[in-house]
Order: structure tokens, then sequence, then C-alpha cells
């Protein structure tokens, strides 16, 4: 097994440990077990149970940030793509609280003390390609206002998401309204 395999296979086991404990009760030897290796073979490829944690946290928000990548470039009305982006978002979040309803906002939740910064740097990505999808369209607006009122929108939503099918609808509409007044916008 190439290293990236076993790193992979050791999120993956750290990701069902997590949700299934809980970070602070989930050990090494949990995530040892689960990946089906030796406590001191998992050491080999990440320090402690936090690092696996920033590790997991970094590539769910990387592969989030991708999947919103390819949304936001893709074919549609300018709604259509800024709400694929932000469906991306909201997506991790109901997958986080499917599979884990007792852990979800210490996995990844704003106050998660090991990947604030992942989160943070995340947002700013996620503001950054909202930015540039509207400016692509509308060069004279205020476009970084609009991207952090997106964001601030769906970080509503996801207080609410306990599934995929319960926001989809209402992100949609919420940013049908907001770029339907994006010509009207004065900051």
């Amino acid at each position: 097994m190439l290293e990236e395999e076993r790193v992979a296979a050791i999120l993956d086991a750290a990701y069902i440990c997590f949700t299934r404990h809980g970070v602070r009760r989930t050990t090494m030897d949990d995530i040892a077990r689960q990946a089906g290796m030796s406590r001191p073979a998992v050491y080999q490829y990440v320090r402690n149970k936090e690092d696996a944690f920033r590790r997991l946290a970094e590539r769910l928000l990387g592969d989030t940030l991708h999947e919103a990548t390819l949304a936001a470039g893709g074919p549609g009305s300018l709604t259509e793509r800024l709400s694929g982006a932000l469906a991306c978002k909201l997506a991790l979040v109901a997958r986080l609280w499917q599979d884990s309803p007792a852990h979800a906002a210490e996995l990844l939740g704003p106050d998660s003390r090991l990947s604030a910064d992942k989160i943070e740097l995340f947002d700013g990505a996620m503001r950054e390609l909202l930015a540039s999808v509207l400016a692509a369209e509308h060069p004279h607006s205020d476009v970084a206002s609009l991207a952090e009122i997106l964001l601030a929108f769906t970080r509503g939503l996801e207080t609410g998401v306990h599934g995929p099918r319960s926001t989809e609808s209402l992100l949609r509409d919420g940013v049908a309204l907001i770029t339907t007044g994006i010509d009207g916008y004065r900051p």
C-alpha cells in the first residue's frame, strides 16, 4: 500500500470513529483498529488524534471546495451556479448530521478549536469563489459584500440542516432573491 493510500485509510477510519464516538472519546487505538493497522503503524502517518482530525477536516473541506468550484463553473444561470456551489457546502453539513447527529457540531462546527483555522480558510476560499462568479456577470457590483451575504444566508440554513432535501428549495429561492436584486443593491 502506498503512503497516500495508508493516510487515506487512516483518515477514513478516523471519520468513522469520530462520527461514532466524537473526537474527544476517540482514541488512537480506535482509529488503528478501524483502519486494520497497529497503533505504531498509524503513528508513522499521523502524529496523534488531533493531527488525524485536522487532516480529515482539511480533506473534507478541500473536497467540498473542489465540488463547489465545479458547480460554480458549470452551465446554468447565475442563480443555478451560485446555488450549486453553496449546495456543496450544505451537503457537507448534512452529511455530518446524517452520519453523526450526536457529534456533528463537534466535527466541523464554527467552535471546533481543532479545525477553526481550516474552516476560516475554507470560508475565505468560498467567499472568493462566489465573488468571482458574481464579478463575471456584475463587474460593477460590490461582489465581496454580496458573497458575504450569500455565505451568511447559507450559514443560517446550516443551522436547520437535517438532510439535503430540507434546505435545497430554500437555498435556491434565497439565492434567486439575492441575485435578482443585485442591480439595485447599493451598500
